[in-house]
């Protein structure tokens, strides 16, 4: 289908998505992915959609083998065989990342869950030969690249993975989870990262088999979305996989739902600052009708503020800080979860009695027409916005593979849109007291194809085919205008989908804090959409679901947020209920005490959090007390000025900042300049200006480093560790030369940082460096979580890498033309969506950017040498000023770092010093 086809398309669906919406009558079989499907001799199944709206291509596989596919006592070996499959293959024994990343891959990952493993980028049309060679490549030609030191050494990085996630708040929750709805020896009774234990017993022999048996073709589904042609996708596909064997017959688990007729009970203890209770049952298998209309019952239950346990528990009762349900759907059994977080305080039992008699209603009664048909609206809109994409989760690659492999036929979401859209409240009441009324806490023979293997005619001992020629990347034009009243009008106009998103940006932010309450900007901000001229919170929230539109109100460190993502149908009526809020917030005294309550719970979890507890106290080291930016850098304040600030407070910071002299409207998506500016003219134009403060970001000279400050967070299973100083603001500095030189010190997961503490020395999941932007000095900031007997080692290895980056060792040429290869591919692939364009329109207006920034952005790094990349990074790389903030078992880790020539310093969480500093050895 030809673009401009696919857009009339689109506007066609979305036009009837809106005059219906009143009375909810979808047509899902107006939602078309139109492609085209081929098999293989081998049974390799090809699935190619045509999108040529942006010259790149989505390539996804999938394996329909996971973790449910494992031996009992052999648990993870899904997730860690996904690892090895980044690691090199015969033909190219090398990390995959590299070389996707030297050809501008983005959105690249593999995961891996109960039921199918997948492999996944995005890249320019020029490296689409290669990926295919690479993904062939790896399916066919794996064993004889893979030895012990391989298996060894992703073993220890999936083990820091499982480290990494069991050390976070209720990390344990879906291990206790998985062992209480399922009996021993079921397929889903173990986790999909595994044990400890069965990950260290993986052997050589079980990788080779697990290769043989389930990496076939006949086992493998192919996607290929993007600006192509699908006949020239099958040739190639048939070049080079059409070799490959099919792979053995294989038995798969059938539908097994275990039967529970008693309640069951169990009580952990965790380091978390808040009581959570978890209710779950047993529920249909995924692509069923059942488990479509349990996604629905979830969403009534507790999305959007109107939701029922949202507005009781929330809302109403204002007991818990959290609440959500969802239907965990997998492919022989299902789970439906409930889950909310208790407030300190806050009675336990009462609000695990209050949940019980809510879902007790909603068993009784069903749901109205009116809860309903909200939940149908969220389903389509949130369906709809997602294949605009071509690539990543939920794009048009991942549902068309998706529903090839667990229903046999791409095209089954039509059949899933189609349950959703012809559920009625009965049919929701019926299977929820069908499964959810008792119990909280099916073999199929058929012929077995004659498959058959075509000759090889690649002759992969050449290597990689040769890179096409890469495609210059586009941003879209800029208007610009300016209303009488100071409001600045910001667009780049896009065609190609109905969609509009913008982004009004008043320069403020936690810097604004200065003046006033550390806090304030961010919960100010988060007080906007709770209540508007007439309309309350939850009125603003149903008026939103019901036009496919979603707003946001928030603080960053330089700037605050009043952002839309709405369809351009219902565009108008969007933009009366986005002025409404930004001009006429009600600021209720209830809403106040509610969020005012959240936010000191917020502050208790970033507390409670190792990543969090280190960023809370950097800025106060880092730039000095009294600094614009000295406040927690997650923009919450602490709990002292929390519990202080009034209503005078949050008026009063909207009066001095939200004004439309202050304002810059980026808008992106289907519309014109003349027909946006008469609508914001409507809208905003008799808003009067005022006078506006102006914020004081002071200079702050060269700190010193050489200093480690440590927060004890007994029984860690990891440390946290993040090290940094200042650098020049946005602008100060060549931006495309920091950008390559973070990529090969810490930012790509081929950077020197993570091949040295997670390739090499397996002591962490993930680690790197970066800058974070700002309009003043910047943090430059390495992290890493490490195990915890490494803490001390971990740290001397990122001062080496930063001392050799500018000493023994620079950044090689090789690296250099790796990463600006890798940043001129990608870019083509950068502004896919609006949402993406407008991110980048708001860094222009933020930081006071050129307007041709991002259009001049290709040229800037094709004309970039290596020379200037090293120049700067003798100017930026500075390993004496580190400063290091360590968040870990203080009885484990103390004595290690006092025996490091730097300073040791213990912290609270609020950046207190507890006793004195260990003093230097000479």
């Amino acid at each position: 289908m030809k673009a401009a086809t696919f857009t009339i398309f689109l506007l066609l669906i979305f036009s009837a998505f809106y005059t219906e919406a009143q009375d909810m009558k979808f047509s899902s079989a107006d939602i078309d992915i139109p492609y085209e499907k081929y098999v293989l001799p081998n049974g390799l199944r090809l699935i190619v959609h045509e999108d040529h709206k942006a010259p790149i291509a989505a390539v996804n596989v999938w394996y329909h083998v996971g973790s449910k596919n494992e031996k009992e006592g052999k648990s993870g070996f899904a997730h860690l065989f996904e690892h090895l499959m980044f690691n090199g293959s015969e033909h190219f024994n090398d990390d995959y990342f590299q070389a996707l990343e030297r050809i501008g891959g983005t959105d690249l990952n593999g995961t891996t869950n109960n039921d199918r493993t997948n492999y996944f980028q995005n890249v320019p049309l020029a490296g689409l030969e290669q990926v295919l060679w690479l993904e062939s490549d790896r399916m066919g030609h794996l064993l004889g690249a893979i030895d012990q030191a391989k298996l060894d050494e992703q073993r220890g990085v999936v083990q820091n993975e499982k480290r990494q996630g069991e050390n976070q708040p209720y990390g344990q929750q879906y291990n206790l989870i998985t062992k209480a709805m399922f009996p021993k020896g079921h397929p889903y009774s173990w986790t999909v990262i595994g044990e400890m234990e069965d990950l260290n017993a993986a052997s050589l022999e079980d990788v080779q088999q697990w290769f043989n048996t389930y990496y076939g073709a006949a086992n493998a589904v192919i996607v290929v979305a993007g600006d192509v042609n699908p006949e020239e996708v099958y040739q190639k596909t048939m070049k080079y996989f059409g070799h490959i064997g099919s792979g053995p017959k294989l038995s798969r688990p059938e539908v097994d739902i275990p039967e529970r007729t008693v309640d069951t009970r169990m009580s952990y203890q965790d380091r978390v600052p808040e009581s959570r209770i978890v209710m779950c049952w047993n529920t249909p298998e995924y692509m069923s009708k059942e488990d479509a209309l349990l996604d629905l019952a979830a969403s009534i239950l507790t999305t959007g503020k109107n939701s029922r346990l949202y507005k009781r528990l929330i809302y109403n009762d204002q007991t818990a800080s959290s609440v959500n349900a969802f239907q965990w759907s997998k492919e022989i059994a299902g789970n439906f979860i409930i889950q909310a977080n208790v407030k300190p305080g806050e009675s336990l039992e009462e609000v695990e009695q209050t949940l019980i008699d809510e879902v007790k209603k909603f068993l009784d009664e069903g749901p109205t027409n009116k809860e309903l048909n909200r939940a149908k609206s969220q389903y389509f809109a949130n369906f709809i916005k997602g294949i605009e994409r071509i690539g990543g989760f939920g794009g048009k690659s991942d549902i068309l593979a998706q529903y090839e492999v667990y229903a046999g036929t791409p095209d089954f979401y039509k059949t899933i849109l189609s349950y959703i859209e012809n559920a009625t409240p009965e049919d929701i009441q019926s299977v929820c007291k069908k499964w959810l009324a008792k119990g909280k806490h099916t073999l199929i023979c058929t012929p077995f194809p004659d498959y058959s293997t075509e000759e090889s005619i690649v002759d992969r001992t050449t290597g990689l085919p040769a890179l096409g020629e890469p495609v210059a990347a586009k941003f879209p034009d800029i208007q610009r205008k300016r209303l009488p009243n100071g409001m600045e009008i910001v667009l780049a106009q896009r065609k190609d989908v109905p969609t509009v998103v913008m982004d009004m940006i008043f320069d403020a932010g936690y810097a604004a804090d200065q003046f006033v309450k550390p806090g304030t900007a961010s919960l100010a901000m988060d007080m906007l959409d709770e209540g508007a001229q007439s309309m309350t919170s939850l009125e603003i929230s149903e008026k939103l679901q019901m036009l496919g539109a979603s707003l946001n109100s928030y603080a960053s460190l330089d700037a605050s947020h009043i952002s839309m993502n709405t369809l351009k149908p219902t565009l108008e009526e969007s933009m009366a209920l986005y002025s409404n809020v930004v001009r006429h917030p009600s600021f209720p005294q209830a809403e106040f005490e509610r969020l005012k309550k959240e936010r000191l719970a917020d502050i208790q979890r970033e507390k409670a959090n190792p990543v969090q507890m280190a960023i809370r106290v950097m800025p106060k080291f880092l730039y000095g007390e009294g600094h614009a930016y000295s406040m927690p850098l997650t923009g919450t304040g602490d709990e002292k000025s929390v519990f202080s600030m009034s209503l005078t407070d949050m008026r009063t910071y909207y009066q001095d900042w939200i004004q439309p002299n202050n304002a810059t409207l980026c808008v992106v998506g289907d519309i014109a300049m003349d027909e946006l500016i008469a609508l914001v003219e409507d809208h905003f134009g008799d808003w009067e200006k005022g006078i506006i403060k102006k914020k004081d970001i002071t200079r702050v000279d060269h700190q010193k480093g050489g200093s480690i400050y440590i927060m004890d967070r007994p029984e860690s299973l990891q440390s946290v560790i993040i090290a940094g100083y200042l650098v020049p603001s946005y602008g100060e500095i060549s931006e495309v030369a920091k950008d390559a030189m973070l990529s090969v010190l810490g930012g790509d997961f081929t950077s020197r940082i993570n091949m040295n503490l997670r390739e090499d020395k397996h002591w962490s999941y993930g680690a790197g460096a970066f800058i974070l932007d700002a309009k003043g000095q910047r943090p430059m900031l390495a992290f890493a979580s490490v195990q915890t007997d490494k803490t001390p080692e971990s740290m001397q290895e990122i001062i080496k890498e930063y001392k050799e980056f500018i000493g023994m060792r620079p950044m090689t040429v090789e690296e250099f033309e790796k990463t600006t290869q890798n940043t001129i591919l990608k870019l083509p692939g950068t502004w896919e969506t609006n949402s993406a364009v407008l991110r980048s329109l708001s860094e222009i207006i933020q930081y006071d950017l050129a307007e041709d920034y991002y259009k001049k952005y290709d040229g800037e790094v094709r004309n970039l040498t290596v020379e200037e990349v090293r120049l700067l990074s003798k100017e930026i790389v500075r390993p004496g000023d580190l400063s290091f903030f360590v968040v870990g078992d203080k009885a484990k880790i103390l004595s290690g770092l006092e025996a490091l020539d730097m300073k040791v310093v213990q912290v609270d969480t609020d950046g207190n010093e507890l006793k004195k500093t260990k003093k230097v050895r000479p």
